[in-house]
């Protein structure tokens, strides 16, 4: 049988299998070992490239982010970033949605889960807002559009899967992250602010309130100076870092800020192992449904089409790109896509002389778009069930803040010198810098 039908037999056994409601890590390995029937791939190999797709020590990071997200919300110490929030906006127009953004820019650099930040905002400020009478739609919209701020910025898991399968810095990804985060949170504010529910009107926090708020909140605001300043400085890896930062929960604010919660630790990283086993039989399947694309050479067609229609030009050929992410991200969650077109980003990265950063996050931005987007948008879908809408209110809901998205995307491929502008001026070698040999200072490229 020819690689084009084994590849259509793959993918339709894939989509099938989805919409019955299969879980992806099984509808994909469903179409991978179908697919190797038509082949001379054995199914030991198969099994071997699943476990070589797990067998990356960066991938470690992954279960102690998620355990820094659980153990913040299960000890109850959201609420003092909560309360620092609502201090800094909670009397703008919008009033309980601003303070979502503004918690949800907080929080991400917490977890780097956009799921843990859907399902903590849903069951604090979501209770909150539909007692002030938000409209639940609404609630679910803008909840889920604000927890995709945790696939950008850093601690972002998305960013760390991206850097360990395709070889980019994940210190690059976290900086050149901040800039589209920052401008989607502010997106987010403005367009609650002019166009979103008014709520109740707070009178402005004064100092005194600020001031008393943010020594609250201190402790747990530590932790995104921890995993940041650790990376950045070199001190740690991206995995050594979250274990400093869940030591940092576990012997710091949990016997200051709660002590009771000390016989809660167990069932806490026995429910972080149980989120972990999701991505991480995900991963694997997406490992061996991505072999199998680049052996049947699917990744090279594809490649060809797109660069028979952009040529070598960088901007054409992110915006193809982009569309491809975003219809794919519509039925795929963002770590298996990243893993299955990998082949694909590299061959055209390389074509298109793109800085691997820079294509890191535009293709990461437009990953975090899809959770939005139907018909799978699996943060909205989770919004929404928390909050107790039916979906299709939620992403009616939903749809005008698409512009802000694909504002940031746009924003993204055509001004990287200001998306790479922190990775240059800390990390100079994350995007491709080196020493310059004839004086102080880097060389970038362009």
């Amino acid at each position: 049988m020819s690689a084009p039908m084994v590849l259509l037999i793959m993918t339709f056994l894939f989509l099938f299998f989805g919409y019955m409601g299969v879980p992806v890590a099984f509808s994909l390995t469903a179409g991978v070992i179908v697919g190797t029937l038509f082949t001379d791939v054995t199914s030991a190999a198969i099994v071997q490239k699943m476990f070589d797709g797990i067998d990356s020590e960066a991938l470690l990071a992954i279960p102690f982010f998620l355990l820094v997200g659980e153990l913040m919300s299960s000890a109850n110490v959201v609420q003092r970033v909560i309360n620092l929030s609502l201090t800094l906006v909670g009397h703008l127009k919008g009033g309980l949605s601003q303070v979502v953004t503004v918690f949800s820019m907080f929080f991400s650099e917490m977890s780097g889960s956009t799921t843990a930040d859907a399902a903590v905002m849903s069951r604090t400020l979501g209770v909150s807002m539909r007692k002030e009478g938000y409209e639940p739609a609404f609630i679910a919209a803008i909840i889920a559009a604000a927890s995709t701020i945790a696939a950008l910025v850093p601690p972002s898991i998305t960013a760390v899967v991206y850097g360990a399968v395709g070889n980019v810095s994940i210190a690059g990804l976290f900086l050149a992250g901040f800039v589209p985060g920052f401008m989607i949170g502010i997106g987010l504010m403005v367009f609650c602010y002019f166009f979103g529910p008014i709520g109740i009107k707070r009178r402005r926090a004064t100092f005194g309130e600020f001031t008393d708020a943010a020594k609250s909140s201190a402790l747990p605001l530590m932790i995104p100076i921890i995993l940041l300043g650790g990376i950045l400085t070199g001190w740690f890896t991206p995995t050594e870092a979250g274990v400093v930062a869940v030591c940092w929960i576990i012997f710091v604010i949990i016997p200051a800020l709660n002590p009771k919660h000390v016989r809660n630790l167990p069932r806490d990283f026995c429910y972080a192992g149980l989120i972990y086993s999701l991505p991480l039989i995900t991963i694997a399947a997406a490992t061996a449904f991505g072999w199998m694309l680049a052996y049947l050479r699917g990744a090279i067609v594809i490649s060809e089409w797109i660069t028979a229609l952009a040529g070598n030009d960088a901007h054409l050929i992110m915006l193809l790109l982009v569309l491809l992410f975003t219809v794919v991200g519509d039925f795929i969650e963002p770590v298996p896509t990243i893993i299955i077109f990998m082949p694909l980003v590299n061959v055209l990265t390389e074509a298109g002389s793109i800085n691997p950063v820079h294509m890191g996050v535009v293709l990461i931005v437009t990953l975090a778009f899809g959770l939005i987007t139907p018909p799978y948008g699996l943060v909205l879908l989770m919004s929404s069930k928390f909050v107790g809408v039916r979906f299709f209110q939620a992403l009616k809901a939903a749809l005008p803040i698409y512009v802000v998205f694909l504002g940031t995307i746009i924003f993204t491929i055509y001004v990287p010198s200001v998306v790479l502008a922190l990775p240059r001026l800390i990390m100079p070698q994350s995007v491709g810098c080196f020493v310059n040999p004839n004086g102080p200072g880097y060389i970038c490229p362009p």
